[in-house]
């Protein structure tokens, strides 16, 4: 039996590509959480306008890997103490967001971001937010496995 995850880390393409890698991770798929907007598209969603942020949802099997495993790769993989930028992408859209799907994922998200926060890795607050999953709107195909598609190695 698998579960769901969703993460908003910055642009969707190195995060998705940084997950697809992770054992125990059966499919990702980008797309859009987090905002009022019905069925946004990538457009709408760039003029910051629609309230969401490019996530990646993640189906996994937890017999494998953990909520807790996925937290960590999530945390290394982008900077949370930046509100609304990830490096040269600015905008609400690139949000540092935790989306949890059951009150288990949400109480392991609070701990391991307040563990993350004390463990003085960064020097200012870790802003990452962590709500509810919401809707969840599929990307444009072209922007699924956009790296693996290009031939593209994420960092």
């Amino acid at each position: 039996m698998t579960e769901k995850a969703t993460f908003g880390a910055g642009c969707f393409w190195g995060v998705e590509s940084a997950f697809r890698k992770m054992k125990g991770v059966v499919s990702t798929q980008v797309g859009y959480a987090g905002g009022s907007f019905k069925n946004p598209t990538y457009e709408d969603v760039c003029t910051d306008g629609t309230g969401h942020a490019e996530v990646i949802q993640v189906e996994y099997d937890p017999a494998q890997v953990s909520y807790e495993e996925l937290l960590e790769l999530f945390w290394r993989i982008h900077d949370p103490t930046t509100p609304n930028r990830q490096g040269p992408d600015i905008g609400t859209q690139y949000r540092s967001a935790v989306f949890y799907h059951s009150q288990e994922q949400k109480a392991a998200a609070e701990v391991s971001k307040e563990k993350l926060q004390k463990s003085g890795r960064y020097k200012k607050p870790v802003v990452t937010e962590i709500t509810p999953a919401s809707e969840f709107y599929r990307a444009e195909e072209y922007h699924q496995q956009y790296f693996e598609k290009r031939g593209m190695i994420s960092h």
